[in-house]
């Protein structure tokens, strides 16, 4: 099957999203939309799967006009999307999500749930999936909830496949085998738009690339080009991949955890036995395999885990016992590694998302009421100080693209006085260009004298980031070496053992 875009334009009130694209797929092939976050790459992708209707332009599959009124009309010609929002009602099972929208039903209107069960089962027999069509979407790892929305549009027989920011959450264990997935699907002959900012994943798996700017084609680019070369066509100037940073400046206090222990409801240990610092002026970098107790870790630190045990000190106060609000007030800038669900509320606004920690602060309340005009202008300053891609402060926070929401994010906990910053998976779902961005911003709080503590499954960013790199295993720490330990050691030390001890 041959898909063709010719003229797509998509507008939003004066913002042009999209102005006149072009863009041809074909059977077999993997094509990647490159660009930036906000550059219009999903929006093309929305039109071309109904959820928006293009105000120009048009869509043909092997040369006939289509005119999707939404969804089910894409679909119905053979398109599927997976969403970097995966589309799945967490209470439900794998099976109930394939059928909603397409519910087989057998006497007296009684859903068919075997017949979806074995669709299950025949798709992911088919690519080698471990999943069970009765386990509840809401208990699964991430990366086999993505492997469901693939069985949901491989189920429905789609000829042709979108993938937006499909690695987005996911870790580079299953960011390697979802590549191969990709291949297997391309040598079986379905054709895949694979949208993403990455480019190693865009050089290893693509056949041919069009890159994306401000809403309009700049140019196709091959998979052997540099990356330095792609990501210049991508952001429209020089980007510097590589983080330039002096010697740490290392002063006294700090943060300091001993013996720290964190448990689930259920009596399981996820931290065990901790004990790390961060002086101000440092990165401590916490490298590993997610699902090895990072997460907990940093929830522990910023008061959201339940039963904690041991000490956490920032600057000589104990944090461990006070609440959430309690530990933001003592300096505490988090930026959570799930920015939908703990860093942002997408219904309200840029502004009021960029005071959420602040919102009893007399600048922006006076007498129970929000000093708007002095928030806008705030807004306005964040908006231009983190080239955050919006129509305006008044634009809900939901509307933006992923890159832009965790600028959002950024943006606020950087914007006050801070004693540590815990950054979690801090470029998750953020181009190069603004990856080079926070990682300078990164840098710079650590100058200003600031203890850092970045978590990352990224070890090109651990790296590039860390003074000090701390790898767990198991809830535990296996290590903490320094900045220029070789990656194999690195690797070796996320898969639970440590050659350094051995070498000493």
């Amino acid at each position: 099957m041959k898909l063709e875009l010719r003229g797509v334009t998509k507008r939003f009130g004066s913002l042009v999203a999209n102005d006149h694209i072009d863009l041809e797929v074909r059977s077999g092939e993997i094509h990647a939309l490159l660009g930036e976050n906000g550059a219009g790459k999903s929006t093309l992708m929305n039109v071309l799967y109904g959820l928006y209707q293009a105000d120009e332009g048009e869509i043909l599959l092997d040369g006939v006009p289509q005119h999707f009124r939404g969804p089910g009309d894409a679909m119905a010609a053979g398109i599927g999307m997976v969403h970097q929002h995966f589309m799945l009602i967490p209470v439900f099972t794998v099976a109930e999500n394939l059928m909603l929208g397409h519910e087989d039903t057998r006497g007296l209107g009684v859903l068919d749930l075997a017949k979806a069960r074995e669709r299950v089962r025949e798709v992911a027999d088919r690519f080698g999936f471990q999943v069970d069509p009765d386990a509840q979407v809401g208990d699964l790892p991430v990366g086999v909830q993505q492997r469901v929305e693939i069985i949901k549009a491989l189920a429905r027989d789609a000829k042709i496949l979108i993938f937006d920011e499909p690695t987005a959450v996911l870790t580079p264990q299953e960011t390697d085998e979802f590549m191969a997935i990709m291949r297997q699907l391309r040598d079986e002959g379905t054709a895949i738009v694979f949208i993403t900012h990455k480019l190693r994943e865009v050089r290893e798996v693509a056949d041919r690339i069009t890159v994306i700017r401000l809403g309009k084609v700049v140019g196709e680019a091959s998979p052997t080009e540099t990356n330095t070369q792609l990501a210049s066509m991508m952001v429209g100037r020089a980007v510097e991949l590589t983080v330039h940073k002096g010697p740490p400046t290392i002063g006294e206090g700090g943060l300091s955890v001993r013996d720290l222990r964190v448990l689930t409801a259920a009596g399981a240990v996820v931290v065990d036995n901790v004990s790390f610092d961060v002086r101000p002026g440092e990165v401590l970098a916490i490298a590993g395999v997610q699902g090895n107790g990072q997460t907990e870790l940093a929830e522990a630190i910023v008061g959201l885990q339940e039963e904690v045990e041991g000490s956490i000190t920032l600057g000589g106060v104990e944090l461990v016992g006070k609440s959430v609000r309690g530990i933001l007030d003592e300096g505490v800038g988090f930026v959570p590694e799930d920015r939908q669900e703990d860093g942002l509320v997408t219904a309200l606004s840029v502004a009021e998302n960029l005071m959420l920690d602040r919102s009893a602060d007399t600048r922006f309340r006076r007498f129970g009421t929000i000093r708007r005009a002095i928030l806008d202008r705030f807004a306005r300053d964040r908006i231009a100080e983190f080239d955050i891609r919006t129509q305006g402060p008044d634009s809900p926070a939901g509307s933006l693209s992923g890159g832009n929401q965790q600028k959002v994010v950024i943006a606020r906990e950087l914007s006050r006085d801070l004693k540590l910053l815990l950054a979690s998976q801090p470029t998750r779902g953020v181009d190069v260009g603004s990856i080079e961005f926070i990682h300078k911003r990164i840098i710079g709080t650590r100058d200003a004298g600031v203890p850092v503590v970045v978590v990352s499954t990224e070890l090109d960013e651990v790296v590039a980031l860390a003074d000090r790199i701390a790898v767990m295993y198991r809830g535990g720490i296996i290590g903490i070496v320094p900045a220029d330990t070789p990656r194999d050691v690195l690797g070796l030390m996320m898969a639970g053992e440590n050659p350094t001890e051995e070498a000493a």
